[in-house]
């Protein structure tokens, strides 16, 4: 079978072919089709549907001559369908089954959230209508913000931060603000613990901080003494994420912030582990001046695929004054949005509009629908599917600290010492028996890093499918059976990729063959 330049087949093989890697004719695998690119599919003067003859005009283009295509493929209607229905059932999703991606919670979404966003005062409302048009909307907003506020403790929120990283800017923003208004004019430090998610240190730079990092302890955790050695009059502030990125809950947590507020700073919480304590911790209680709420994570609204996204903030006392429009208000003649910041201290607004309705209205159903019970429910429930996994793979696999674990459980690869297979092999054998791959090498703190959250959405007989796969594929490692797992995965629809260099020599577009009567796609 012939391949192009993107490593694909060009064109239907002959029926005398056999394709090398499948071992079929045709280069299918079973009922898992082979797809080529929609260009190459094109045939001259197919069209799904029937469009009248283009009359002839005079050019307005002067000397530039048309091109003789604008490149789109020419298919029948059937030809589409299939098409995208064949690329669809490539994608691995969690309704398929277990996502065991530490770190980023891909549990399952209720349909009932979906229902309620389908709705139509919400699905169809525009951010430029009347206020008086959109009092629903914003009667829900005001709802959403008071029990964000009421599970947190804390005493203001903002709805419009699009995702987890713009809300640690808003964050850092608010902290900045609160600074210049004392004319404090000195802290350009923010601290970062070694544990903390990467877009920390890449939020407080981008905020115009020098970033100091703080190691951690031989149990995973943020090493005080090395912390208080460097708060000074010089920093501005500390951003921590709890539970960290390790899976461990920060034990000094209450002695780190009363460090961090006795030498003048503001303690910034990254949130996006909120989803291991909801329910049953509030952060104000931990002492944090500000923390963004990733909504996906922790009330289910979809994750991935670029947004639609949302990270509310929350922000204490100290902080509620810079809280950016805008906002929602109540009074007597009914809900408001404050769009201007006025003469205030906030330091204005995150983006044009107010947020993502359709997450708020997914959220606020979730919260509903659950309770505080279910809440607290759910958050117990993930941290024990987490100690479960831990618990069952400990013996085979090497467990980077001590549990109990928080919501994730981590590994790393010294199981694997000798064996001449390494994380990534691990994680391709994965996916021949039918699971998505864990985190891989994350947190870099830890070597070879397996960073497993298995959620609270899960069926202890799904996790026991899940770790009777590991289990036999970390005993077949230490059997010395390399060979195998340097050729997997040997079932997927492309075997290994070279991934570092698809990341740094993208093939962004389609080149036609040469000689080719076609025209490239941009």
């Amino acid at each position: 079978m012939s391949m192009n330049s993107q490593g694909r087949p060009s064109a239907i093989p002959a029926l005398a072919s056999t394709n090398a890697v499948t071992g079929t004719i045709t280069g299918n695998r079973g009922l898992q089709i082979e797809e080529p690119l929609i260009f190459e599919q094109d045939a001259p003067g197919r069209c799904g549907v029937d469009l009248p003859e283009i009359p002839p005009v005079a050019t307005r283009l002067g000397a530039v001559k048309p091109r003789a295509s604008v490149g789109l493929p020419g298919l029948a209607e059937p030809q589409v369908v299939r098409h995208y229905t064949r690329l669809s059932q490539k994608n691995y999703a969690i309704d398929s089954g277990l996502y065991p991606l530490g770190s980023c919670t891909m549990k399952h979404n209720p349909r009932l959230n979906e229902k309620m966003a389908r709705l139509p005062g919400f699905a169809d409302v525009h951010p430029l209508q009347p206020i008086s048009t959109v009092q629903g909307a914003l009667e829900l907003m005001d709802a959403l913000a008071h029990w964000l506020k009421t599970l947190t403790g804390m005493a203001a929120v903002t709805l419009a931060p699009a995702a987890g990283a713009h809300g640690e800017m808003c964050g850092i923003m608010a902290i900045r603000a609160a600074h210049e208004a004392k004319g404090d004019s000195a802290r350009t430090k923010i601290l970062v613990p070694e544990s903390a998610h990467g877009t920390n240190p890449a939020t407080a730079a981008a905020c115009g901080y020098a970033v100091e990092s703080i190691p951690a302890t031989a149990d995973g955790r943020v090493d005080l003494d090395a912390l208080k050695a460097k708060l000074g009059p010089d920093v501005a502030g500390l951003m921590l994420t709890n539970p960290n990125t390790c899976g461990l809950f920060e034990r000094d947590i209450i002695a780190i912030a009363d460090a961090v507020h006795a030498a003048g700073g503001y303690f910034y919480c990254d949130g996006a582990n909120f989803n291991a304590i909801v329910g049953r911790v509030r952060p104000a209680d931990l002492g944090v001046d500000v923390m963004h709420i990733n909504l996906h994570k922790t009330f289910s609204t979809p994750h991935g695929g670029g947004g639609p996204g949302s990270g509310p903030v929350v922000f204490s006392e100290a902080l509620a004054p810079y809280v950016p429009v805008p906002y929602v208000t109540h009074g007597a003649n009914g809900f408001a949005l404050v769009e201007e910041a006025g003469d205030g201290p906030a330091f204005g607004r995150m983006k044009a509009f107010h947020g993502q309705m359709g997450m708020f209205t997914r959220a606020l159903s979730y919260m509903l629908s659950h309770g505080a019970d279910g809440l607290w429910q759910a958050s117990g429930d993930a941290v024990l599917n987490a100690n479960y996994v831990m618990a069952k793979l400990e013996d085979v696999m090497t467990a980077s600290f001590d549990g109990p674990c928080m919501h994730e459980c981590l590994f790393d690869d010294r199981f694997l010492k000798g064996t001449g297979v390494t994380t990534l092999d691990i994680a391709k054998a994965l996916i021949d028996e039918g699971f998505h791959p864990m985190t891989m090498y994350f947190p870099l703190v830890v070597h070879g890093a397996l960073l497993i959250e298995p959620t609270e959405t899960e069926s202890k007989a799904s996790l026991d499918q899940f770790i009777g796969a590991l289990r036999a594929l970390a005993e077949r490692a230490k059997g010395g059976d390399v060979a195998y797992f340097q050729a997997a995965p040997r079932l997927t629809p492309r075997r290994r990729l070279d991934e570092t260099a698809a990341a740094r020599k993208p093939i962004l577009r389609w080149t036609p063959p040469a000689g080719a009567d076609a025209v490239a796609a941009e």
